[in-house]
């Protein structure tokens, strides 16, 4: 595995530590993430009420993500609007939804479904006018608003070593799953001028990448 969600709620390993099977390798999954999501959106939106966070039902690592949000935003007084989609006709729904709702920004959790659909999120939020964040910084490029998480590239270039120590003979169920080390920040500042938002200096300071 290069970068799977879940590794254990999805059946692929016994645990982190133990894998067990025939499958090891690294793992997306980092809770702490969501919360860091939200001071980022409000930084950038210091009088935010309401954020939407987009999730698929069917992906069996996002329940524990919704909650790792919820539980963030009650100390930040924010009230999280969990809205469902498992399709691309149900992303236009969801939005639709959102917006009803009266969310000022959306946070889009990962899945594979919407990583496919992000040229359609990001523009479905930009026609809202909705600040959107991931943990993935393919939404940035597809014209969101911030991402925090993983770098994808890091995780399979460390992959290539489980590949090293599986052809050398180790077996996979002896490797521990391992969790991403490298975190980037990655800010589209074309898309918050577009929605009038001032990116602070001190996390323009920490972005590894800017987005003009």
């Amino acid at each position: 595995m290069g970068a799977s969600a879940d590794p254990v709620g999805n059946g692929f390993v016994k645990s982190l530590a133990h894998p067990g099977g025939n499958i090891t390798g690294l793992s997306t999954l980092r809770t702490d993430i969501t919360p860091k999501l939200l001071e980022m959106l409000r930084s950038v939106a210091p009088s935010l009420s309401r954020v939407a966070v987009l999730v698929n039902r069917a992906n069996v690592s996002q329940p524990i993500l919704v909650t790792a949000v919820q539980s963030a935003a009650q100390s930040m007084s924010l009230t999280i609007l969990p809205v469902e989609a498992q399709s691309a006709p149900d992303i236009e729904r969801a939005f639709s939804a959102i917006s009803q709702g009266k969310a000022g920004a959306v946070i889009v959790v990962r899945d594979g479904l919407f990583l496919e659909q992000r040229r359609q999120i990001a523009e479905l939020a930009a026609k809202n006018r909705l600040s959107t964040v991931s943990d993935n910084r393919e939404y940035v490029d597809a014209g969101a608003l911030m991402s925090y998480g993983p770098s994808l590239a890091d995780q399979f270039r460390r992959a290539a070593g489980y590949v090293d120590k599986i052809l050398k003979g180790a077996k996979p169920g002896d490797l521990p799953v391992e969790q991403p080390t490298k975190l980037e920040l990655v800010i589209n500042l074309k898309t918050a001028k577009a929605l009038g938002l001032t990116i602070p200096q001190s996390l323009l300071l920490r972005a590894d990448e800017v987005i003009q």
